[in-house]
């Protein structure tokens, strides 16, 4: 039995050649360790180094050894398979999507309201759907301009390329919903939870997004002229490109987050704490900065 000893991203491992070879035979550890290739080791302690995140390797391991995909939250599942496509791990890649997709069947059987059920609904002049559970559904592409959604459940649901201009959605729970190329003028989504949501390319123009949670969420691209976002959690938020010409980001929290290449000129940025907050790049005429730690 052969030992390897295995650096990754600076978390150590310990395993056989059998375990990193013989579950996935077409894997690139397979390939790594199949005696074909140079590998980069420490002479000193004999350490194979990987440049991979290490959090999820005990994941792979436990795979190649046993066979079983582990239980986790489905936003650790999307780092897992990003670990697993990079490995080639087609088993464990197989494994992670069949267990996506059962959760957004578990989550369609127990929303309210179908897609179909929503196209009937908006064909009225005013539609409410004010605190109704709508999770996982997959409204892409609609035309729901106008429609109240304040305070339901939307968690995961699809609103990708959907027409949401001067929709409402005031403390709604959408964590991890897709908004991508949304028309999203003149929404409302004040103190709503949007941690981990996907608004990459929307128009968010002279949206109002006071107090939002958007922890993690990415703007890239987003077109956030003259939005509101006074006292909004912008934490590790990703806002690269995007452009924020005119908005007022008073009191927002902007640890970590990526502002690079963004447009903010002539936003208002007084006594904000940019310390943490990543600029390069970043267009800053006429921002108002007075007092702005930077």
């Amino acid at each position: 039995m052969t030992l390897i000893r295995l650096n990754i991203g600076g978390k150590k491992f310990c395993t056989t050649i059998d375990t990193l070879t013989q579950r996935e035979p077409d894997s690139m550890l397979a390939a790594m360790f199949s005696g074909r290739h140079t590998l980069c080791q420490d002479p000193e302690e004999g350490y194979v180094f990987v440049d991979r995140d290490g959090e999820h390797f005990r994941h792979i391991l436990n795979w190649l050894r046993d066979g079983v995909v582990p239980t986790l939250k489905d936003s650790k599942y999307t780092e897992l398979l990003r670990e697993a496509e990079y490995y080639q791990l087609l088993g464990l890649i197989d494994g992670i999507h069949a267990i996506l997709n059962k959760t957004k069947e578990d989550e369609e059987l127990n929303t309210e309201l179908t897609r179909t059920d929503i196209i009937k609904c908006i064909q009225s002049e005013r539609v409410r759907f004010r605190g109704v559970n709508l999770s996982g559904l997959d409204l892409s592409k609609l035309d729901l301009s106008f429609v109240d959604f304040s305070y339901a459940c939307l968690r995961n649901v699809f609103f990708s390329r959907a027409n949401l201009h001067c929709a409402k959605f005031k403390d709604v729970d959408a964590e991890g919903t897709n908004f991508h190329n949304a028309t999203l003028r003149e929404c409302e989504f004040t103190g709503a939870n949007l941690r981990g949501a996907l608004l990459a390319g929307a128009n968010l123009q002279s949206a109002n997004l006071q107090d939002a949670c958007l922890i993690n969420s990415s703007f890239c691209q987003a077109n956030l002229r003259s939005a509101h976002l006074q006292n909004a959690d912008l934490t590790n938020a990703n806002l690269e490109g995007a452009i924020l010409e005119g908005a007022n980001l008073k009191g927002a929290k902007l640890s970590n987050t990526n502002l690079k290449d963004a447009n903010l000129q002539r936003a208002y940025l007084r006594q904000v704490n940019l310390r943490d907050t990543h600029l390069e790049g970043a267009k800053l005429d006429g921002a108002n900065l007075l007092g702005a730690m930077r």
